[in-house]
């Protein structure tokens, strides 16, 4: 993802490189969360479940290789494509603390589940304002 203009002041002038490092010399143009390879449109099923092209096999949202009961899914129905963008993101959500250990490449499914907690608490936010404009008119 895009770094916002507004969030550039957080980030070291290095980060274009170190991101490049992380995204493809650590983890080899993969996601470090589900496998995706970089640049590659995948299927997937939207719940994490995607076709490994080289693996000729499904893989779950955590990159294990699993077996789909036939019959029992309608695959070919439920069936989307993503084109995957890798991304490097920070673990504990500091953008300060740029350790090896603390950054990791994601595809776009897996920055989303990894920020989701993030994303709740603004939708927490904007809720709650929403509410007081509704009931208590808007705020001071």
């Amino acid at each position: 993802m895009p770094i916002r203009r507004e969030h550039r002041f957080f980030y070291p002038i290095d980060w274009p490189q170190l991101s490049v490092v992380i995204r493809f010399g650590r983890a080899k143009g993969r996601c470090e969360g589900c496998g995706r390879p970089q640049g590659r449109t995948v299927v997937h099923r939207g719940d994490g479940r995607w076709w490994d092209d080289e693996a000729i096999s499904w893989r779950d949202g955590a990159g294990k290789i699993i077996g789909l009961v036939v019959g029992a899914d309608d695959v070919l129905g439920t069936a989307r494509t993503t084109r995957v963008v890798l991304a490097t993101a920070h673990w504990n959500h500091e953008t300060a603390d740029n350790a090896p250990t603390n950054l990791a490449a994601f595809c776009q499914r897996c920055g989303m589940v990894h920020d989701r907690p993030e994303h709740q608490r603004w939708l927490t936010l904007f809720r709650r304002r929403a509410l007081g404009d509704l009931f208590h008119g808007p705020y001071g």
